[in-house]
Formats: structure tokens, C-alpha cells, sequence
């Protein structure tokens, strides 16, 4: 069987969400635990709400879940770990995450030129809105990261 538009998108949301849980979760060792704590609550309620989006789509629209892509997933952890060699391994991982959520948000706004069901409607804008709250999270991160490596440089005297 063949998915309409309105199953792609769904289905593009649905993986993106899974990436985006799945890098956070085989990067957690690599996170400072600052960085790990101020993350973990954005992650814990993506998890919930990607569980629970799964399940409307199942009902709603008829869509099955598919399996997650391994060798894609492998790619991006060893891409992120060359990465880090040649720079901060926060910034890297900081950089990394915000790149996901600028893909998360282009699979929104192709969802959201489809009429959904009612049920999955509010659940999608939750999913925006904890997209935009990790994105406010990530560059104040970022900036602060930067901060302190530039902090650091400052106090080394030559």
C-alpha cells in the first residue's frame, strides 16, 4: 500500500522525532553533566509525546511504525565523533542536536500544510513547542559553552 502526502509527512515527523531521541540517548556519555541535565527533560518529553503520536497516527490515520535505519544512525555517531577531534566535543554535540531540530521543524511545517485529525492536532503543536523550547535551550547553551572556552583562553597567560 502506498502512503497519501498526509502519511509521508506524518511519517517524516515521526522519524525525525526518533533520530532526535536516538542521537541524544547514544550521546549521553559524551555530554558534560551540566549539558546532560539541562537536556534530559526536553528528551524525556519528546520520548513521551513521540510514543504517544505514534499511537494516534496507528489510529488515526492508518500508518504502522517502520523500523528505525541502523546504518544511519551509525553514521551520524561515528560523522559526530570525527567531529569532535577537530574541535569541542560540547560544541560539536550542541551544533549537532540543533541541526536535528531545524530537521524536526522542517518535517512540522510539511505536516501542518495537511488537515490532521483532531486528536493528533494538539499533540503536534506540542511537539513545536518542545521543538522551540530545545532550540532556545541549545543556543543558550551554545552561547554559554563558547563563553567559557573563551573565558578560558583569557586566564592562560603567555
Amino acid at each position: 500500500m502506498f502512503l497519501d502526502n498526509r502519511q509521508v509527512a506524518m511519517d517524516s515527523l515521526l522519524e525525525a522525532l526518533a533520530d532526535s531521541v536516538d542521537y541524544f540517548q547514544d550521546n549521553l556519555e559524551r555530554l558534560r553533566p551540566s549539558l546532560r541535565d539541562a537536556l534530559e527533560p526536553h528528551f524525556e518529553t519528546r520520548q513521551k509525546t513521540m510514543r504517544e503520536l505514534q499511537e494516534l497516527a496507528r489510529e488515526h490515520l492508518d500508518l504502522l511504525p517502520r523500523d528505525a535505519d541502523v546504518e544511519r544512525d551509525d553514521y551520524m555517531w561515528l560523522w559526530s565523533r570525527l567531529k569532535s577531534f577537530v574541535g569541542n566535543d560540547s560544541q560539536v554535540l550542541i551544533n549537532e542536536l540543533l541541526e536535528q531540530e531545524r530537521v524536526l521543524m522542517q518535517s512540522l511545517s510539511t505536516l501542518f500544510t495537511h488537515p490532521l485529525p483532531g486528536p493528533i492536532e494538539p499533540v503536534i503543536e506540542e511537539v513545536w513547542k518542545g521543538c522551540r523550547a530545545l532550540i532556545r535551550e541549545l543556543y543558550d547553551l551554545q552561547k554559554s559553552t563558547a563563553q567559557k572556552r573563551g573565558a578560558g583562553r583569557r586566564t592562560v597567560k603567555r
